[in-house]
């Protein structure tokens, strides 16, 4: 019965091939914004425009693409996003701009739901999209006349950097991983922070909520959001008031961003509860960085994910003095140097 069984099997992937169609992606027509409306200085040394890809679920995503002024022939490529929440007129673009100020061709982008990117509804989460985001970005630079296929790395802030390791795990096309200040958001909603609420009597109540809210959305035919990093109290863990300082002044609000103020539709969090990422990163072999703060309330996600990871391309750098938003913005503090010798080693 099992050699039948696997016959069948056989035959009938065999005519799937044979007998299978394919049809051509016509892309969303996006609305981009034409002008400069990043929360960081415009280089000169590069030069930056619109572009945009479609991931293998229909969506098409925005993305600001970067390349080094007077650049010849085929580049190594780096595609960035996060942090979670967030948009690529802020951090990730800041990421961008500067590796490609260092020889990189680079895009920032919007993943699906958010931004100037596709999808709906807006403001969703999704561990398997949003991991998704990161290869469609692979396949968009893959494909460009000006990039080395073989030479493509990414990079991930915050919650994205557990997304990024996660793609590492499954894409074989990526050479090089950085994740910064990285959050496992999955672990992160299922457990609470450190772990507190990691128990089953915890997910229930938190699933038996979310699913009342699935009722009340579909009826109402509108999504719950939820209300992101509003004035935090005097008393306040530091890392709620280094949030509000970053996603509601000036120094990182942008009117696009679920964090500044737009808000995740509720019941993301379910996904997010059941599909643990990273259940089979001690299975990459490409290379892997994973930078955090010293200081950082989400050091702990960084160090755990990097325990897991195997072999000695694998490297944990751990920023002096910084904490988590450190690394979002502050240039005396993101070790760009570091992780430009990363990808000049792996992406060579």
């Amino acid at each position: 019965m099992t050699i039948l069984a696997a016959s069948l099997l056989t035959l009938c992937t065999a005519s799937f091939a044979q007998n299978g169609q394919s049809t051509k992606f016509q892309e969303e027509q996006l609305n981009l914004t034409t002008e400069w409306d990043k929360v960081f200085p415009k280089s000169d040394k590069v030069t930056h425009s619109k572009i945009t890809f479609h991931n293998r679920y229909g969506i098409t995503l925005a993305a600001d693409l970067y390349i080094p002024k007077n650049a010849t022939g085929k580049l190594p490529a780096i595609a960035v996003s996060g942090p979670f929440g967030a948009v690529k007129e802020q951090a990730s673009g800041l990421y961008a701009q500067t590796l490609a100020e260092h020889g990189f061709l680079t895009i920032a982008f919007d993943p699906s739901f958010t931004g100037e990117s596709g999808g709906q509804p807006r403001s969703v989460a999704s561990p398997d999209i949003n991991t998704e985001d990161f290869s469609a970005a692979v396949d968009y630079l893959a494909t460009r006349d000006d990039v080395d296929a073989e030479r493509i790395g990414i990079l991930g802030i915050c919650g994205f950097g557990g997304f990024a390791i996660n793609a590492a795990a499954m894409d074989t096309r990526v050479k090089a991983t950085v994740a910064s200040t990285m959050y496992d958001i999955c672990r992160g909603t299922a457990k609470g922070y450190f772990d507190a609420n990691d128990n089953a009597d915890a997910r229930h109540e938190m699933r038996r909520q979310l699913n009342a809210q699935r009722t009340e959305d579909y009826r109402n035919g509108t999504y719950k959001r939820t209300v992101m990093n509003p004035k935090p109290a005097a008393d306040a863990p530091q890392f709620m008031k280094d949030y509000y300082d970053y996603y509601k002044t000036k120094r990182g609000y942008h009117p696009r961003s679920i964090n500044s103020g737009l808000g995740w539709n509720v019941t993301s969090s379910l996904s997010l509860l059941n599909m643990p990422i990273l259940a089979y990163s001690d299975e990459i072999r490409s290379a892997v960085l994973v930078v955090h703060g010293e200081k950082a309330h989400s050091r702990y996600f960084g160090e755990d994910a990097f325990k897991k990871l195997k072999g000695d391309n694998k490297e944990l750098l751990i920023v002096p003095d910084a904490s988590h938003t450190d690394l979002y913005d502050n240039v005396k503090k993101i070790p760009f140097d570091k992780i430009v010798e990363f990808y000049n080693q792996y992406l060579k």
